[in-house]
């Protein structure tokens, strides 16, 4: 019977101290003793304080203050114009939104029974399209119709199971731009480097941009079949320079070539104790006769290590030597201090003059640009040059019926694309030289099995 009591006893004061701590004023928490002031201020209950103090802060964390500190105008707002998108947002009188109207449809789930058939009524057949339904009579081999009503023959060509139809990409293309801007989508912390980063066009002129060579050039009087004096002089006379200005590059090729190759033979006969390029002749006796000559051994000269007073004497002359260097720069930096002024001027004006040579050369590089490509390294190669296309006096044909055809069209069109920078400069690449086949002569008698 005691444990009876001491867990009623319990259970009592649980209930008292949960009564106490939740209403009313701060109470006292169950406790084993009351012996002296110390213990009852110990166990006094003061979570309703606590909950209070921490609704107070809640509240300065929210709003910055208090409710109690704020004022009427800051807590209430008198609204006398209304809110015009709450007039927006309410349905409109309909007779669909009628209470009736809502009852007499929500009377019966199950559909009505119409006397016809309706589209909604009929179960949807699975649609099969013309292309489909020709190519399956083509894999079947049945007679199908073609125009007017006439058998197509299996056996033709495009008449087979296989689709003859372009591609998807033929279909779309020309619609697909890698430049187009496209909408940014927002990537999760963390998922940066999992998606491929979105091509950028660069902010670049291009040069295409910049050309203003026609497509077809305008040919030269002097070009024509039965073209003007003056005019034939003048072509003949350019076509001449263009072609000693080559002569003279390959001729400066094949000299520095030649150079190369003398630079390369003086390296392999190279005299060791000689300069480069000198020989040594044989010295002749007296008898006629030649003498070898022999690699004079010149002896090496025996390092001595210094002694401690030239030590000395080296380390205080660098020290003075480094103090004269600094004395003269500390002296030139002072003289300049004087200066400043005139520097600065000076700097403004080597930088006003740098800035205009750049713009200068811009321009000159634009102006260039507008007569095209031709004779400019863009990239790994050069861009070619027209070639002059021109006929001497004698062969020169009058009339029509004798003329002889110059030139390359296709050659033509491709070198103007690479001069208005529609296509990169390339050269024809030959097809490498395979190595020679080593022929050996096997003997059957040198077998040993």
């Amino acid at each position: 019977m005691a444990p009876t009591k001491t867990s009623k006893a319990s259970s009592a004061s649980k209930s008292s101290t949960q009564k106490h701590a939740g209403i009313g004023a701060p109470s006292q928490l169950a406790q084993s003793s009351r012996k002296g002031k110390r213990a009852w201020r110990k166990n006094i209950d003061i979570q309703p304080v606590e909950h209070g103090l921490e609704s107070l802060r809640s509240e300065e964390r929210v709003i910055g203050s208090t409710l109690q500190k704020q004022t009427n105008d800051q807590l209430f707002v008198v609204d006398t114009k209304g809110d015009d998108k709450v007039r927006k947002s309410l349905p409109r009188y309909s007779k669909a939104e009628l209470t009736s109207t809502k009852i007499l449809s929500q009377r019966s789930a199950i559909p009505a029974v119409f006397s016809r058939p309706t589209k909604d009524s009929i179960t949807s057949r699975s649609k099969v399209s013309r292309a489909d339904k020709e190519r399956l009579l083509r894999i079947a081999k049945r007679p199908r119709k073609g125009p007017f009503n006439a058998i197509m023959d299996h056996t033709e060509f495009g008449a087979g199971s296989a689709l003859i139809d372009v591609s998807a990409a033929v279909k779309h293309s020309g619609s697909y731009d890698p430049w187009t801007a496209e909408e940014v989508e927002e990537v999760a912390d963390g998922l940066e480097y999992t998606k491929k980063p979105k091509i950028k066009r660069p902010e670049l002129s291009h040069p295409r941009d910049v050309i203003e060579v026609p497509a077809v050039l305008e040919p030269h009087q002097g070009s024509s079949y039965n073209p003007p004096a003056a005019a034939h002089d003048e072509l003949i006379t350019e076509a001449c320079r263009l072609e000693r200005r080559r002569q003279d590059e390959a001729d400066r090729l094949a000299e520095i070539r030649r150079k190369v190759a003398d630079a390369r033979t003086l390296a392999t006969n190279f005299t060791e104790g000689l300069p480069l390029g000198m020989t040594l002749d044989e010295i002749p006796t007296d008898d006629g006769e030649l003498v070898a000559q022999h690699d004079a051994v010149v002896p090496k000269k025996p390092s001595t290590r210094k002694t401690k007073q030239q030590r000395a004497k080296a380390l205080r002359l660098r020290e003075e030597k480094r103090a004269l260097a600094d004395k003269a720069a500390r002296k030139k930096m002072l003289a300049t201090i004087t200066m400043v002024k005139s520097l600065r001027s000076t700097a403004e004006k080597v930088g006003q003059q740098q800035n205009q040579a750049r713009l200068a050369r811009q321009l000159a590089l634009k102006m260039k640009l507008r007569k095209g490509l031709a004779g400019q390294r863009l990239g790994k190669y050069k861009v070619p040059e027209n070639e002059i296309e021109v006929q001497i006096g004698e062969d020169l044909s009058e009339n029509l019926r004798t003329l002889k055809p110059e030139g390359n069209l296709f050659r033509d069109r491709f070198r103007s694309m690479q001069q208005r920078a529609l296509i990169e400069p390339r050269v024809p690449i030959l097809p490498s030289r395979r190595a020679k086949l080593k022929e050996f002569e096997k003997h059957a008698w040198k077998r040993f099995e």
